[in-house]
């Protein structure tokens, strides 16, 4: 199905429980960047011998990927998932987020926060109740339309936070040659 990796702490590792469950229950194969070194704490888990884990002292998390995910290694996955440690995932569905990207045909996405349970800082990384993908934003500054219909420029449009990235597999090998770390 595809690879969900992330860039974790120990001090993260019951967030990081609650993200690995879900994707490993959704046929996923798991890959944890520790950036402190701290591996061993997370063996208690009865996931943890099932996913492939990576320790580099405070490494970014496309440092690891540039190192780790070449193309050729994770060819096999239909999509690369980027996920930061930190997000909560309870209302995230797996195979309804990848229906909805094979639907709208999406080779680089994102899933949306959820604005009542999350903190948003920038508008366009918020879910739009009103859609099931959305590409734009209209917000309105003081008295005036920052973004309309019209905009093509961030963060109205183009723009995405980098916490979540998911990538399909050829998207993938392109944005893997434009990582410079």
């Amino acid at each position: 199905m595809g690879t969900p990796n992330s860039k974790v702490g120990i001090k993260q590792k019951e967030s990081v429980n609650k993200i690995v469950k879900k994707f490993l229950s959704s046929d996923f194969v798991v890959m944890l960047f520790h950036y402190d070194g701290n591996v061993n704490d997370w063996r208690d888990l009865e996931w943890s011998g099932r996913a492939i884990h990576v320790s580099a002292m405070n490494q970014t998390k496309w440092w690891y990927a540039k190192r780790f995910l070449h193309p050729d290694i994770v060819s096999e996955y239909a999509f690369i998932f980027l996920w930061d440690e930190d997000l909560g995932i309870e209302n995230f569905n797996v195979g309804r987020y990848l229906s909805i990207i094979r639907k709208e045909g999406l080779e680089i996405s994102q899933p949306g926060l959820d604005p009542d349970n999350s903190e948003v800082h920038h508008d366009f990384t918020a879910r739009d109740k009103r859609s099931e993908v959305h590409r734009k934003i209209n917000k309105t500054i003081g008295g005036g339309r920052r973004c309309n219909e019209n905009s093509t420029d961030p963060p109205c449009t183009g723009f995405v936070e980098m916490m979540a990235p998911v990538f399909s597999r050829a998207s993938w090998h392109c944005v893997w040659h434009m990582i410079e770390v």
